[in-house]
């Protein structure tokens, strides 16, 4: 048995699934969850739950003591929300905190989850990598710019001699998308026969699974302050929304939508959930950024970690299957 890691957001969704694989590779797991959460997705896994929040270091580093390793995976995944700063808090702040708290107790490894949203992209599409130059200022949303602030943070505590590693996954997609994520929310509506049209974009589609092998990976191989992508593969809008359709029984879109058609229904949306409290169907932070193909390369994973995504239709062949088994569909 290998020693006793920590991973936050053990419950979420790439989360359980980063639980999951450590459990595989024989790690103990110390699994970090705000209380009161939907622990759901850690039912019948033989791990230790410990209750914290990112906005407690208390908490953090009594949840932390006697591990050899943090997995920081927890974040606030959201295009919108009605006070922002949320998202900030939770991604900015509380990446401060837990990163200091394992340097206290004095864990070896942290493996930082980021985002390929911190990433550049190239202008003629091709897939960007890890070392494609971006800046604050690109960053679109308040997501993006909280995971660029964090991953700074942790590249820092890294230059400064701590052992940190930092991930960057693509759009996962796969089976205990419970909320779901904004990219699962898309799937779900494609396999219910909501999404008639598309707009002229592109993903990194990867199976979940595939991005907690990675972190794994990285744990167990990956240079201290390097960052890695753990992507799938690229393809455009219309291709993803029609495999899901016919996945799932439904007619595949036919309906090409201008960005700028879009972004006023954003504009709309947004303000109508301002006023009702629920969040938007579509944002516009999502429609800013579907101007953009958003293609990464995993080759540096692939190289140095030894990590392998399987094809995208078997990813989203586990997201349509699980929010079916699990009566999303209706």
């Amino acid at each position: 048995m290998n020693g006793t890691v920590l991973v936050s957001g053990a419950n979420g969704f790439v989360g359980s699934a980063v639980v999951r694989a450590l459990r595989r590779h024989g790690y103990a797991v110390r699994a970090l969850v705000r209380p009161g959460s939907d622990i759901a997705n850690l039912d019948g896994l033989d791990v230790e739950i410990v209750h914290g929040d990112l906005l407690d270091p208390a908490s953090l580093q009594r949840a932390l003591q006697g591990c050899e390793g943090l997995f920081h995976v927890a974040a606030d995944y959201r295009l919108w929300a009605r006070d922002p700063r949320a998202i900030r808090r939770t991604n900015v702040r509380g990446t401060h905190h837990i990163l200091l708290a394992g340097t206290r107790a004095g864990v070896k490894r942290i493996v930082h989850t980021s985002s390929v949203a911190t990433l550049g992209l190239r202008e003629d599409g091709t897939p960007a990598d890890e070392d494609t130059p971006s800046r604050y200022a690109s960053m679109i949303g308040d997501y993006k710019r909280s995971k660029f602030l964090a991953e700074a943070l942790a590249r820092r505590c890294a230059q400064r001699g701590h052992d940190i590693v930092i991930v960057n996954p693509a759009a996962p997609v796969g089976p205990r998308d419970r909320k779901p994520t904004p990219t699962g929310r898309m799937i779900l509506d494609a396999a219910r026969g909501r999404m008639p049209a598309w707009v002229d974009t592109g993903l990194s589609i990867v199976h979940v699974d595939d991005v907690a092998e990675g972190h794994v990976l990285a744990y167990q191989r990956g240079l201290c302050g390097r960052r890695y992508i753990l992507g799938g593969e690229n393809l455009g809008l219309r291709d993803i929304l029609s495999t899901v359709a016919q996945l799932a029984g439904r007619r595949a879109p036919v309906i090409r939508l201008p960005h700028a058609a879009v972004l006023p229904v954003a504009y709309l949306a947004e303000a109508w959930a301002r006023i009702g409290g629920r969040e938007p169907a579509v944002t516009v932070t999502g429609v800013k950024l579907s101007r953009h193909r958003m293609y990464f390369s995993s080759r540096r994973a692939e190289t140095e970690l030894g990590y392998h995504a399987r094809p995208a239709r078997d990813a989203l062949a586990d997201a349509v299957k699980w929010f079916r088994d699990h009566g999303y569909c209706r």
